[in-house]
């Protein structure tokens, strides 16, 4: 279905565009830069999301530009016949709360679990969800603006980790329109401050409580980070020399949430995920990366303890990587 048919089936209607929970670099790029592709076919949608903005380098490209994005808890009054686009994520999974609204309409980049039906979809597995928007741009020959090729760009970069990571045709056809328009002296800010003094925490107590076994780490954080940093440490463990599986996981007061990733072919992260925590929790993803989450209702299946627990995942993930590697 061409991107021309989305305006059509929004026309007339209040509309929302929604984001994964606790959203990324992708999720919102993509987000703002459909919301502009609208607002040039006479549709105004709303950004919004459940959780909160946690990475520096987003809040402050959200200053810069002014962008407009509402957690969910300031929306008091959606309702059932407001249209919801959803982008970088899909209805039903763990990530994406269902609000009031209708979700018409599914942009995004990740394989699909749960299948649900929309009115408009675009499902594509390639590397970032911003290069689906930015093909929007350039198909419908609508002029990028420096704004909207920079926070797309930074998108695209920071979800294929500077393009190394699960990069397709598509991510390489966008990616000199959006180079040759973006403020290069933008990104290279935003790449210098992707941290914030507390992340350090985090990355201390992972290297204080990394496990490798084989060519597999695996690192517990004892407390709560949000899902930015979980997937920095990710990437962080990952670029070790002698791992090639990386496995972290931040206990939450709600459950434990997971990041992982993998370079092996034989190894697919998203899969991997989905059948280790199938019975306990829910997790999905990509070949190289992906997430999950078990609710505190189903520790117990684990251990007694976290300590156990700790050592309960890490057979779990260990007996999926014997049997598959």
């Amino acid at each position: 279905m061409s991107w021309n048919a989305l305006p059509k089936i929004l026309s007339g209607s209040r509309v929302f565009i929604q984001t994964h929970d606790f959203p990324d670099p992708d999720a919102i790029a993509s987000a703002y830069g459909l919301q502009y592709l609208l607002n040039q076919n006479g549709i105004t949608a709303t950004l919004c999301y459940r959780g909160s903005i946690e990475r520096a380098s987003m809040m402050h490209i959200i200053d810069a530009y002014h962008i407009d994005i509402l957690e969910q808890s300031q929306i008091g009054d959606m309702r059932e016949n407001d249209k919801i686009v959803l982008i970088d994520g899909q209805k039903f999974n763990a990530n994406m709360i269902d609000l009031p609204g209708d979700e018409v309409a599914c942009i995004d980049h990740h394989p699909t679990f749960f299948p649900c039906e929309y009115q408009y979809k675009d499902i594509r597995q390639v590397g970032a969800c911003s290069s689906i928007i930015a093909d929007y741009f350039l198909s419908a020959n609508i002029p990028l603006t420096t704004e909207v090729a920079t926070i797309l760009l930074f998108g695209l970069r920071v979800d294929t980790e500077n393009m190394t990571r699960g990069v397709t045709d598509l991510d390489l056809d966008v990616f000199p329109a959006l180079y040759r328009k973006a403020d290069q002296s933008m990104l290279e800010n935003l790449a210098a401050k992707s941290l914030v003094f507390t992340d350090l925490k985090a990355f201390g107590s992972a290297i204080e409580n990394i496990r490798v076994f084989g060519h597999v780490g695996f690192a517990s954080i004892p407390f709560a980070c949000p899902d930015p940093l979980i997937a920095q440490v990710a990437d962080f463990i990952l670029a070790l020399a002698e791992v090639d599986v990386a496995v972290i996981w931040s206990w939450r007061p709600t459950g434990v949430k997971f990041s992982v990733r993998s370079v092996l072919e034989a190894i697919h992260s998203g899969n991997m995920l989905a059948e280790v925590l199938a019975d306990i929790g829910s997790g999905g993803g990509h070949a190289r990366m992906a997430g999950g989450f078990i609710p505190s209702t189903h520790l117990s299946k684990l251990g007694q303890d976290n300590s156990m627990r700790d050592t309960g995942l890490i057979d779990r993930f260990l007996t999926y990587i014997r049997r598959h590697a």
